[in-house]
């Protein structure tokens, strides 16, 4: 019998369920983003806007090197709903152990590896001279907390895949509540600027990690998270790796390429970073909420292929891409209709303003591909495939995306022609996503209607 926070996503009404499962998902999101919020918001009004410069010069940098570890929990989370959907409980309990060691184990290598290549890889990227040092600093501090941010994110991946996405966000709104007020307290009482922006952020995540780690000790379903018995499962981290790696390798490399974005941008000086880093920020919303739809389409196929049901995964998809698409332009437009007043709460310079509203006119009113891109995304990975989806993703949007700036940027160096490249790049992956999912559906449906859940336990169509 399923419990009130969880989801049956094999049976009944869809819609219903879906909206149930992204709402809370699409919160949790939201407050996870107002943690960098609240720092770019605290430094550009108290501290000036070469902090303000500073701390959104690493976003860039920072997904770069975390994506390919959280690839590892897009891994865990489908891997899990395979064997919840095909009630292979055995296997959710080595699931559930194996990706909770591996969060902790990725969030150490990651302190390392921010720490090694702040400095060389913002320097790389031409962050001016004028914000390098407080950009370092604030990164440095921010990967101190990295074991934290993956154990919370594994975490959360394990239960959405049983549908549980209402205690996440309860989890990230003590943190979020907690990163706000440390961030008011560390820059206006102890003048601590993008240092303290940064501490208060990893101190808010621990919070939430451990309210996450509390929440599968206590569980005593089949999900209950046992110390004792942390193990890295060989069987299990490789199915997590066939899944995540591919997933992680796809978002380093979209990191690369918004890397060869920020550089660009960075060229044109200090107040267009600005405009930049606040707009982006801005975005970072609108994106959230419809990634929420990402998620539901990934965890909602993925248990419906355990339980073999391949035209309740059709109508995911359906439903989902038609979800994000009105997320997207609803909340998009808004972003640009109150774009102005936006912005001047990241910053009381008005100088920004025409910049990042050049930003938000041209990615907000066509961020909605983003999200059909992704849903047709999460589907495939749903499916069981993720090598295809990563490829055509590194080749449809990151290759058209850096192929457009190194061609109709230098040939015309504006900032609408810069930020174009992102939605032709969306539109060119999308086309490809559909394609490969139409291709890879029926090969599996193929296959479905031929062999039981427990004959394809263990199974991979990667």
């Amino acid at each position: 019998m399923k419990r009130s926070y969880e989801i049956d996503m094999c049976n009944g009404p869809l819609l219903g369920k879906l909206l149930r499962f992204a709402i809370p998902l699409m919160f949790s999101s939201i407050l996870q983003l107002l943690f960098n919020a609240a720092d770019i918001v605290v430094v550009g009004q108290f501290t000036g806007s070469q902090a303000l410069a500073a701390v959104g010069s690493t976003s860039s940098l920072n997904n770069l090197i975390i994506n390919i570890f959280m690839g590892l929990s897009i891994g865990s989370n489908v891997i899990m709903a395979q064997d919840y959907g095909a009630q292979h409980w055995d296997e959710v309990h080595d699931d559930v152990h194996t990706s909770m060691l591996l969060s902790a184990v990725s969030g150490v290598i990651l302190i390392f590896l921010g720490i090694l290549l702040a400095e060389p890889m913002l320097q790389l990227m031409g962050t001016p001279d004028d914000v390098l040092d407080q950009s370092v600093l604030y990164m440095r501090i921010i990967f101190v907390g990295m074991p934290a941010f993956m154990i919370y994110n594994f975490g959360a991946a394990l239960l959405r895949a049983v549908g549980d996405t209402r205690r996440p966000l309860i989890f990230l709104l003590l943190a979020g509540v907690l990163n706000v007020l440390l961030n008011l307290f560390f820059v206006i009482v102890w003048n601590m600027g993008v240092a303290g922006v940064a501490l208060a952020t990893i101190i808010s995540q621990a919070l939430s990690a451990a309210l996450v780690v509390m929440c599968l000790i206590q569980d005593h379903g089949y999900y209950h998270l046992s110390i004792r018995e942390l193990r890295i499962k060989k069987k299990k981290f490789l199915s997590i790796v066939r899944v995540g790696l591919p997933a992680g390798i796809q978002g380093a490399v979209f990191g690369i390429s918004n890397v060869t974005v920020q550089s660009s941008v960075n060229s044109f000086g200090s107040l267009v970073m600005a405009g930049h880093t606040a707009s982006s920020n801005i975005q970072g919303f609108v994106y959230n909420a419809m990634c929420a739809f990402y998620q539901a389409s990934l965890s909602f196929t993925s248990q419906n292929v355990g339980a073999q049901k391949p035209k309740r995964v059709l109508a995911v998809l359906g439903r989902c891409m038609a979800c994000t698409s009105a997320v997207g332009l609803v909340l998009g437009g808004l972003a640009v209709l109150f774009g102005p007043q936006l912005l001047s709460i990241y910053s009381p310079d008005p100088d920004i303003v025409p910049f990042g509203m050049q930003n938000l006119y041209v990615l907000c009113l066509t961020y909605y591909l983003c999200g059909m891109m992704d849903v047709a995304c999460g589907a495939i990975r749903g499916l069981g495939y993720s090598v295809t989806p990563t490829i055509v993703s590194l080749a449809g949007a990151c290759g058209v995306r850096v192929l457009w700036i190194y061609t109709a940027f230098a040939a015309n160096r504006s900032l609408f022609m810069l930020y174009l490249s992102y939605p032709v790049s969306w539109a060119v992956a999308l086309l490809g996503h559909l394609i490969c999912f139409i291709i890879f559906f029926h090969r599996w449906k193929k296959k479905a209607g031929t062999v039981s859940p427990q004959e394809s336990k263990g199974s991979s169509n990667i």
